[in-house]
């Protein structure tokens, strides 16, 4: 997701100094973009970003920041220009998530795992050589990442045809093994989930065949929503053909600790990189042409418009 947008917006010195760092994981990135204040309307982010010499100063708080606590680079949207609209007063910058002013605080999830965070960032220091496109261009230059992370998130060409690790020949065979297979119902589901899989894969060959030639369109976030959805079904699925077994939460088990928590992690796939319904306005708006929702003239500047907190 990072490297597309470095590559796309960047600029010669900025693809020299984090292209391969970032190739070899040398340098771990994380999303700095969701806010708990601006929920799924992610233009409306509050956090600051303020001139101060060769640099910027930023404050505000970061959510949902998948293994912000690994990273040493952040993508960073903060608000530059408060008094234009609220997508055109956003500026993209690469910051340093080891300096001292940015805490990471961990998330606890269903799971009992804590791959998300919290980030607190308080006058947070980025200089504007870090800075991606140009000041106030921000929202266009994270379109590009938001794109590649949902094609990402939708399988990236392959689809993700598992439960819990498995692959859904293996869920087949297993029905078959323990004779879930002679239930007609379960069958059936078994089947619509082997077929659903196979819809996504091929979709997704195309999606990535669009995105090897350019710029990401809408196909992402049509195959991100298919994706989530299917996926919780397919866990659904999972537990059904494991009965009783698959309820053990024993990670050293393979037929039972995985599919248990490929169940409750599945759960986070209809928020992450962009909720469901979100998705759903954006294949509306821009694959079926409908008209945006009703909400403030597009023109309103951030500052005058209602906010959350």
């Amino acid at each position: 997701m990072g490297l597309p947008t470095l590559l796309r917006h960047g600029t010669p010195e900025q693809i020299e100094r984090y292209h391969r760092p970032a190739f070899t994981s040398t340098e771990l990135w994380c999303q700095l973009f969701s806010e708990p204040g601006s929920g799924s309307d992610l233009a409306g982010l509050s956090t600051r970003a303020v001139r101060d010499g060769d640099g910027w100063r930023v404050t505000g708080q970061k959510v949902w920041t998948s293994l912000g606590h690994l990273a040493q680079i952040g993508m960073l949207l903060a608000r530059t220009d408060p008094d234009a609209p609220k997508h055109r007063g956003i500026t993209f910058f690469l910051i340093d998530m080891t300096q001292a002013a940015v805490e990471v605080r961990p998330l606890r999830q269903l799971t009992g795992d804590a791959e998300f965070n919290e980030v607190f960032l308080t006058d947070a220091w980025v200089p504007d050589s870090a800075r991606i496109g140009a000041v106030d261009d921000g929202w266009n230059v994270a379109r590009t990442t938001l794109a590649n992370e949902r094609v990402t998130l939708s399988g990236a060409g392959g689809g993700i045809p598992r439960v819990g690790g498995r692959a859904v020949d293996e869920l087949i065979a297993g029905a078959r093994s323990t004779g879930a297979w002679e239930d007609p119902l379960l069958r059936d589901d078994v089947v619509r989930r082997y077929v659903e899989g196979e819809v996504i894969r091929f979709a997704n060959l195309r999606a990535r065949r669009l995105r090897a030639a350019g710029q990401p369109g809408p196909e992402g976030s049509m195959m991100k929503l298919a994706q989530a959805l299917y996926n919780r079904r397919l866990q659904r699925t999972a537990m059904r053909v494991l009965g009783d077994a698959g309820t053990a939460w024993d990670p050293a088990d393979p037929r039972g600790g995985d599919p248990a928590h490929g169940l409750l992690r599945a759960q986070a796939n209809t928020i992450e990189g962009g909720t469901s319904n979100v998705l759903r306005n954006v294949v509306g708006e821009r694959v079926l042409g409908l008209p945006r929702e009703p909400g403030p003239a597009p023109d309103t500047p951030w500052s005058a418009l209602p906010r959350n907190g």
